[in-house]
């Protein structure tokens, strides 16, 4: 009986430690920094069990509000970040993590020269150009302010394919599907895109800036376990290892220039 007894607290106790589990949804940007970061906060904390959501923050916003059992939001656009607040649906305070780039991205054996800045867009080659919906995704805000800033989104809005996130936006342009297109610089100087293409690095002062927010989400609340593990995940996030995973992956860090 003894025996069995001890068995069961032991069982307890491991699945105590064990039973971090939370879900994040984060902008479609973070994809590959997002993946190593979490590679870096695993070898620190093995316990803790944290699956991640990609896709458009407006899109991310939408679901929260109606419901989604998400732990902690990571958005590309802190105003997201700021209505849930408003509407009672965040557990912490508000931080910035990340201000973005965006870039005009093409694949290297398109034949498109993109080193000649955004007015490439108007080469007679280039029949398709992929841009995020800028409806929902910050990126594609961005990148059509871009346009409009140098007087181009008229002469070239027919050739435009809208994208979900600036992911599929990617996939427009790696699949062919459009010969060049705005992407997020995070995505540009993941290893895979660096193989496939070539980019030109938007002017920031083309666009408002793309300061990126997090907050962890009500729903962690729910649970002392979960809240515990959201907190220890949102913490890391703004810790050293996670900083630096963040500027090679082209982001500016809030307050720095």
């Amino acid at each position: 009986m003894k025996k069995l007894l001890s068995l069961v607290i032991t069982l307890f106790l491991a699945l105590k430690v064990y039973a971090g589990e939370i879900i994040v949804y984060a902008a479609a940007d973070l994809t590959y920094a997002m993946e190593e970061i979490l590679k870096v906060y695993k070898q620190k904390y093995p316990q803790d069990n944290i699956k991640v959501i990609y896709g458009s923050s407006g899109k991310g916003y939408n679901q929260i509000v109606n419901g989604a059992p998400y732990d902690i939001l990571f958005s590309a656009d802190l105003g997201f970040v700021e209505k849930l607040k408003q509407q009672g649906l965040t557990a912490s305070d508000i931080r910035p993590y990340a201000v973005g780039r965006i870039v005009l991205w093409t694949r290297k054996d398109s034949g498109i020269d993109v080193s000649k800045g955004i007015n490439v867009v108007l080469d007679p080659k280039v029949n398709k150009i992929a841009i995020a919906n800028w409806e929902h995704a910050p990126y594609g805000r961005a990148s059509k302010e871009c346009l409009e800033y140098y007087k181009l989104f008229d002469k070239v809005k027919d050739k435009l394919v809208l994208g979900e996130n600036i992911s599929q936006t990617a996939q427009f342009i790696q699949t062919g599907a459009a010969e060049v297109g705005f992407i997020a610089l995070s995505l540009a100087k993941s290893e895979k895109l660096q193989k496939e293409g070539v980019y030109y690095l938007l002017p920031a002062n083309c666009h408002k800036e793309i300061v990126q927010g997090s907050a962890i989400l009500k729903h962690a609340t729910t649970d002392k376990e979960r809240f515990e593990t959201a907190k220890r995940f949102f913490d890391f996030v703004q810790s050293p290892e996670a900083r630096k995973i963040f500027v090679k992956y082209g982001f500016v860090l809030p307050g720095e220039e």
